[in-house]
């Protein structure tokens, strides 16, 4: 079977954590992929869990408190295996049974949750780490295939119209476009080919800071299955 990971230059296969974390993103390259064939029973981990809200955080007493068959206890365990890896390197993962995201629909012409294609922004040096256990995987997507949304005609127009400033050059309408992110987002070009992040990876995406060497990860949250929770690790 071909691995569609292998010949994207935009993501990098390593073998083991450290590697992971340790690896430099350069050139195209700002995904980084520990690729891996998990066993164990993540759907009975995810039938057996408690959705409070749309979005519900798990704990690792939650986790700990589930009765689980032999398989489902395997899933817990390498659940339990990646959180204790990313808080020992000094991350703070966040464990979500997710139905789905908050929808913007507040301007017709622009999107800004996390749907749309978009970039994570830090004041510091970090990058964003993100698994898929269950349920449906987020997309990435090349920088040259995508075209920042407020670089295009008809939404800057609308945007700057919005603005209700003199023009759409000064300094305080690039201030309006970060307070309110839409610098953030982008639409893919025609024939754009996002690559599904599959579940099971762990993955590590460069976010846009200051001392950032490449341009950082595009990617956006997948639409969710029909009558189908998602189980993610993320931070």
């Amino acid at each position: 079977m071909n691995n569609p990971f292998l010949d994207n230059p935009q993501i990098k296969v390593v073998n083991d954590f450290p590697e992971l974390v340790n690896t430099t993103f350069q050139g195209l390259n700002n995904a980084i992929c520990w690729q891996r064939n998990l066993f164990g029973d993540f759907e009975e981990i995810v039938c057996k869990l408690s959705l409070e809200e749309n979005i519900t955080e798990i704990s690792i007493e939650d986790l700990l408190a589930l009765n689980l068959s032999e398989n489902g206890n395997l899933a817990r365990k390498i659940i339990l295996s990646d959180i204790q890896l990313l808080t020992d390197f000094g991350a703070s993962p966040s464990l979500n049974l997710l139905k789905c995201y908050e929808r913007d629909d507040e301007l017709d012409f622009i999107s800004t949750d996390v749907y749309s294609y978009h970039v994570d922004r830090s004041p510091i040096a970090t990058d964003t780490f993100l698994c898929t256990y269950y349920g449906a995987a987020s997309d990435i997507i090349a920088n040259d295939q995508v075209e920042q949304k407020i670089l295009i005609p008809e939404i800057r127009k609308k945007l700057k119209d919005l603005y209700d400033g003199q023009n759409d050059q000064d300094a305080e309408f690039d201030q309006f476009l970060e307070e309110y992110f839409f610098d953030l987002h982008y639409q893919p070009k025609p024939n754009a080919k996002p690559t599904n992040l599959a579940t099971g990876h762990l993955w590590r995406l460069a976010v846009d800071h200051p001392t950032q060497q490449v341009l950082p990860c595009v990617h956006r949250a997948p639409i969710e299955n029909d009558g189908e929770y998602r189980l993610l690790l993320i931070c």
